[in-house]
Formats: structure tokens, C-alpha cells, sequence
């Protein structure tokens, strides 16, 4: 692009426009001397009089340059080309309508996305600089007990580039630029928060985002709970004390914890698919519409992921904790008065934690087949089960199961229930998540003439077998 100041000529590479219309641009040369300026340069809106945009192959050519790659390609030309339109170029017998179609409106710098990318939109806010949106956001953020966290970049470890954090909270989703925020990010509170030990952090696979903040900004990631190593352990306590050959990805932990269809966790489907086309994708500024829904959905489901999580893990506990209650008060009172209350013999209702250990391992080797290291073989899901997921989607639509741009209102088996609020209009949801909590909560009480019919009921009043 070609812009004209009040006080000089420059051209460069677009990078980004903010909401005040100021304009960074990098492989900035000013026109009036010829100079090239190191680094993104950025130009105020109250500053520039014009802004052209500039034929690129020619502008290549005349300077001995390389065609910019996709992730240096003007904001312009990929909201052009996403609607189909022809790119329209600069020529020197252009009449006044051409001329005047080619002076660019700082207004139109916005991607356009399709109805299908829309689908899913749910409301987010990015932080693209300090002067306005960051500081209440960082206050915001400051007040949590419990934040998701997630992360884009290329490599994203310490050898790789960290472009976007995102996080969310129970009200809002926090979009951070770190491209064009840079570490000054980290320094000016967000170093806090994500070493903070009384906020805990919900991520999806830690060890990424740990590393590249630990080599490269000097953060130490502290108190986090991971939605994939809690997988596992709910897989191991399912299995017996079994170990998966192969971890979860997140669409895969919301399709299985959560009962999520498959249509509602395509937006990581796209998102791979935009990463292998180009793997700089995260570096666009701006960063089309669609992709920045995609940053936020993946954050937005981990608290809920979190909640369904901790209900699981803590089933058996939740079991034994049932059988104390009823160990004395559904028995003959004659024992009592020969019990000793210094007795600390391990008594039989926490005897039978070794009982389900050894059904689940019986379940577990008829299910799974076994690798030469004795892991359960966990398959992804395949064509058949994404067709039928699917078929569930488009089921649940028509029935209201699980709406698209807000997190429900969670049931856990404890008193008090967890509830989130919906992102866009901030008030508390109705609907509930009926596949994953009914299942769930049907199978911590069973009634006797449905639990009779496939468990075995014990001495202290619960079932054992499958729950």
C-alpha cells in the first residue's frame, strides 16, 4: 500500500488496521527519499490524507522483490478475493470513477466471511493494543478463580512463534495479538496471571504453550489443570488401571465428555485444514473472521470440559463417599453398640474399590485389543462414526441439543450446580446439556429396577458392574 501523510510518502507491506484507523505496516520505504525503514512502522489515522493500494507484482518487479507470501498479503486483497471479486489495479490513464475506486477506505480493511463461517459465531473481543481494551481486560481477568487458556502460532515451542493467547472467562473470550502487542504483552500483567497460583488455567495439552513461554518470555506456566492428561486418568479409572496408546484431541474430549455432535467441533476441522494450506495462517493481520471464531470456540469449551471432567474423575469417590453414608443408618442398630470408633481396619465398602478395578479390567480387555507395550488400542473416530455423529447433529438441531453460540447450563452431581453464561447476551442459559449430563448423572443413581437388570447390587446399598 501506498499512504499519504501530511508530512510524507511512504509505501510498505499491510499488516493491520485497529478500530482508530491506524495503520502498521512493515517493509516500510519512504517514497521522498528512498529510504527503507526497519521493523513495522505504525501511521495514526489522524495523520493520513490517502491510502492506495498498489499493484503488487509491478511494485515486486521494479524493486527486485519476491511476491510477498500469504501471510505478508495485504488485508485488502484477501477480503477481495474472498468474495470473488477481481483485484483492481492502479493505471496511469485511469479516469476519476477508477481513481476514485481505488482510493481506499479505511472502513472496508474488514474481512468478510460466509454464511457457513457464521454458523458458529459467538462473541469475542481482541486485544490488539494498550491504549484502550487491554487494562480492563487484564482486570478482568485478575478477578477470576478459574480462566481457560489457549494458544496459535507456528512451532509454537521455544523454537517456534507465538501470534495469538487466547482466554476465557465464565463472561467473556479475551483475544490477545501478540504479534503486534509483542512481549510487552506479558510484562504489563499477563506474566502475572499466568504464574499466578491462585488462578488456575484450563488448557488443552500444556506442554507446547509451557515451553515457548518458559525459553522465550521467561514464564513459568504454574497451576493448571489439563483437560488431556484428565482424559487419560478417567481413562485409566474406567480401564481397570489401563493406560491409552495414544492421547485425545480436543474435539475428540468434547464429542466424548460432553456429547457434543460432530458438526458443532468441525471448527477444528477448518482450522487444520486453513493450517495446512497455509501454515503461517495465524500471522494474517488481519485475521479473517472465520479464524478468529475459531480461537475463540477453542477456548470457550474448556471450562465446560473442566466441569464434565472433574464429575468423572470423581465418580468413585462420589460411590464410596454414598456407601459410608448408608453404612450405618440402612443397617440393624444391634452391631453398633459392639463397634470400637478406634477400629481403623479398612471396612468393606472401601474394600470394594479393588472390586471395580477388577470389573473394569475384565470390560477392558473384552473391549480393547492390546499393543505389544500392553496399551489399550484407542481408535480415533472413523468415517463411519464422524457419518453418524453427523446424523446426531442434524438431529439435535431440530431437537435444541446443545445450541451453537453459547456454553448450557451444567448439572454436576454435587448441590450446588455450575452454571455459565451466555457470551452474547450475558444472561444465564436454560438449556441444558441432556446427553452428557443425563448419561452421566443416570449412571451415579441407578434406580434398583434398572440397575438389577446389569449390575449386581453390594452389601452397602450401590451397584457394582457397569454404571
Amino acid at each position: 500500500v501506498k499512504i499519504t501523510l501530511k508530512c510524507g510518502i511512504f509505501q510498505g507491506v499491510l499488516q493491520h488496521v485497529d478500530s482508530n484507523r491506524s495503520i502498521f505496516i512493515n517493509k516500510v520505504k519512504n517514497l521522498e527519499n528512498g529510504r527503507c525503514v526497519p521493523g513495522m512502522k505504525m501511521f495514526f489515522g489522524h495523520e493520513i490524507v490517502n491510502v492506495q493500494l498498489l499493484d503488487e507484482s509491478k511494485t515486486c518487479d521494479a524493486e527486485g522483490m519476491e511476491t510477498p507470501t500469504s501471510r505478508e498479503n495485504p488485508a485488502s486483497r484477501m477480503a477481495v478475493e474472498r468474495r470473488g471479486e477481481p483485484l483492481k489495479q492502479n493505471t496511469q490513464g485511469s479516469n476519476a470513477s477508477s481513481q476514485e475506486t481505488n482510493q481506499l477506505n479505511l472502513c472496508h480493511f474488514k474481512s468478510t466471511c460466509s454464511d457457513e463461517d457464521t454458523e458458529e459465531a459467538i462473541e469475542y473481543i481482541v486485544i490488539d493494543q494498550f491504549q484502550k481494551k487491554f487494562g480492563s481486560a487484564l482486570m478482568h481477568i485478575k478477578k477470576q478463580h478459574v480462566c481457560a487458556i489457549a494458544a496459535e502460532g507456528v512451532n509454537l515451542c521455544r523454537h517456534g512463534k507465538l501470534s495469538w493467547l487466547q482466554v476465557a472467562t465464565r463472561n467473556h473470550i479475551f483475544l490477545f495479538d501478540i504479534l503486534l502487542l509483542g512481549a510487552q504483552v506479558f510484562k504489563n500483567g499477563l506474566q502475572m496471571v499466568l504464574e499466578d497460583k491462585n488462578i488456575l488455567k484450563v488448557i488443552h495439552d500444556c506442554r507446547w504453550l509451557s515451553d515457548c513461554l518458559s525459553h522465550q518470555y521467561g514464564i513459568m506456566l504454574s497451576n493448571v489443570f489439563d483437560t488431556q492428561v484428565a482424559d487419560v486418568l478417567y481413562f485409566s479409572m474406567e480401564t481397570g488401571g489401563f493406560l491409552p496408546n495414544r492421547i485425545c484431541t480436543l474435539s475428540e474430549c468434547l464429542m466424548q465428555h460432553l456429547g457434543m455432535p460432530y458438526k458443532q467441533v468441525s471448527f477444528m476441522a477448518r482450522k487444520q485444514h486453513a493450517v495446512e494450506r497455509n501454515p503461517e495462517v495465524w500471522f494474517m493481520r488481519p485475521l479473517p473472521p472465520a479464524l478468529l471464531n475459531v480461537l475463540a470456540l477453542e477456548t470457550f469449551y474448556l471450562l465446560p470440559l473442566r466441569m464434565m471432567l472433574l464429575d468423572e474423575i470423581m465418580s468413585d469417590l462420589t460411590a464410596l463417599v454414598d456407601g459410608y453414608l448408608n453404612a450405618f443408618r440402612e443397617g440393624s442398630a444391634d452391631p453398633l453398640g459392639s463397634t470400637e470408633f478406634s477400629c481403623m481396619e479398612i471396612p468393606q465398602e472401601l474394600r470394594q474399590l479393588a472390586d471395580f478395578h477388577k470389573l473394569r479390567r475384565e470390560k477392558a480387555l473384552q473391549k480393547f485389543q492390546q499393543n505389544e507395550e500392553g496399551l489399550l488400542i484407542r481408535k480415533p473416530m472413523g468415517t463411519v462414526e464422524r457419518k453418524t455423529a453427523r446424523k446426531e447433529a442434524n438431529q439435535g438441531e431440530s431437537s435444541g441439543l446443545i445450541p451453537m453460540n453459547r456454553v448450557a447450563y451444567l448439572t454436576t452431581s454435587s448441590a450446588r450446580p455450575i452454571c455459565f453464561l451466555d457470551p452474547v447476551s450475558q444472561n444465564n442459559c436454560n438449556s441444558l446439556w441432556p446427553k452428557a449430563i443425563g448419561n452421566f448423572r443416570q449412571r451415579q443413581t441407578l434406580p434398583v429396577e434398572q440397575g438389577t437388570n446389569r449390575c449386581k447390587r453390594g452389601p452397602c446399598g450401590f451397584f457394582v458392574g457397569e454404571r
